[in-house]
């Protein structure tokens, strides 16, 4: 792939929300430490947990869409939905796109967005059939219906923001925030758009907790929440607007082995993951000695983690540094790559890695590979990069 600008981001997650409080919560590692041990004592709000005994997850504390949206229009929308379009507003104005709400560059007509969710719309299904079992089909709320399909939240998104270009939403598990931004290279390759939101979203909710529960995938690690979207365009726009790329996207890999029989419901392929490393290192050209640090998917899932980590040091080398952003946001699923790469870009500009499974990163970190092993034999990596041009 071309390397791509990433002019402005949106971010809401446990550390913080929107640019300056994230990176200056990324930045503080003792506050930061502190946060996370104090989320993981304090109660949930975001379902009723009251049935669920020990219940741990990392939810986005004192979340109010309201604040950054007003009050209107928010009352039949659905929590993945309300993180996304706060992540699109801050990341349009982050980005210059817009002011107080107005496109001040660009066009709507040439702005999308391609954003991935996993089970983003449980909630809302989960919810509708409660009514219909438990009361009547006739008492479902026809206004809620339409959050029930999986790509309504980044349909919201384009509505609110009045982005009139492609909207694409990717289903693809933990890998789908990494896999929109091999979509939105190819988009924006072929003119399909100047300027794409690219990242995912992940909601919290009693459906997606009972069904993790159940599977036994929550041992060590703890379901978490959040949305990140990244400003995406080619270089020489940005240079045209006079943007200033806060990092850039140099290159992409997927593989994807099948599980060994059909009854396998899980299935974590190293060799997959091994694959999509050397296919986003050779997309982009760098020497595997160049990788600062891996922002990694590790979880708290042992098959997974060990097949991740084994992969990544066979390609890597056992000296390189590997950090997990999920022991901090949680595991976010669909969004957990937009997290990571809010994560890298944060250790960019300054912020030292936390926490680290292995090794240890060198003082300045210029370039950072993102990795995501899937649940089904997929897995895919993004190489970011410091970026290496500044606006006119």
């Amino acid at each position: 792939m071309k390397p791509r600008a990433l002019t402005g981001f949106g971010v809401v997650s446990a550390v913080g929300i929107g640019r300056e409080p994230f990176l200056r919560a990324m930045a503080d590692g003792d506050a930061l430490a502190a946060l996370v041990a104090r989320s993981s004592r304090e109660p949930i709000t975001s379902f009723d947990a009251s049935a669920y005994a020990g219940a741990v997850v990392t939810e986005v504390r004192g979340f109010d869409a309201s604040r950054y949206l007003g009050e209107k229009g928010l009352r039949t929308l659905d929590r993945l939905t309300k993180l996304l379009l706060v992540a699109a507003r801050l990341a349009v104005h982050d980005g210059g796109l817009k002011k107080d709400g107005l496109f001040v560059q660009s066009s709507p007509e040439r702005v999308g967005v391609v954003c991935s969710n996993a089970y983003g719309s449980l909630e809302a299904i989960t919810e509708l059939d409660r009514v219909a079992v438990l009361e009547d089909a006739r008492y479902i709320n026809p206004a809620k219906f339409p959050n029930t399909v999986s790509n309504s939240a980044s349909g919201y998104v384009s509505i609110w923001e009045d982005l009139q270009a492609l909207n694409v939403a990717v289903s693809d598990g933990n890998c789908g925030a990494l896999d929109a931004i091999a979509c939105a290279d190819i988009y924006l390759e072929t003119g399909r758009a100047d300027v794409l939101l690219v990242g995912g979203g992940e909601a919290l909710s009693e459906g997606l907790y009972v069904a993790f529960r159940r599977l036994g995938a929550l041992e060590e690690g703890a379901l978490g929440e959040g949305a990140a979207l990244f400003v995406m365009e080619p270089r020489e726009h940005a240079a045209a607007r006079d943007a200033a790329p806060a990092a850039e996207v140099i290159g992409y890999g997927t593989a994807f082995v099948p599980p060994p029989g059909d009854a396998s419901l899980l299935h974590a392929s190293g060799e997959a993951m091994e694959t999509a490393i050397k296919n986003a290192l050779a997309d982009a050209s760098i020497d595997p000695r160049r990788v600062d640090i891996v922002a990694s998917s590790v979880s708290g899932i042992h098959a997974f983690d060990t097949e991740e980590l084994s992969a990544i040091q066979r390609v890597l080398g056992h000296d390189v540094a590997i950090a997990a952003p999920k022991s901090l946001f949680g595991e976010t699923l669909g969004a957990g790559g937009a997290m990571a790469m809010a994560a890298a870009l944060a250790w960019m500009h300054g912020a030292r890695p936390t926490p680290l499974v292995r090794g240890l990163p060198s003082e300045n970190i210029g370039t950072v590979l993102v990795t995501s092993i899937g649940f089904y034999g997929n897995a895919s990596a993004v190489v970011m990069r410091r970026p290496t041009f500044d606006a006119a």
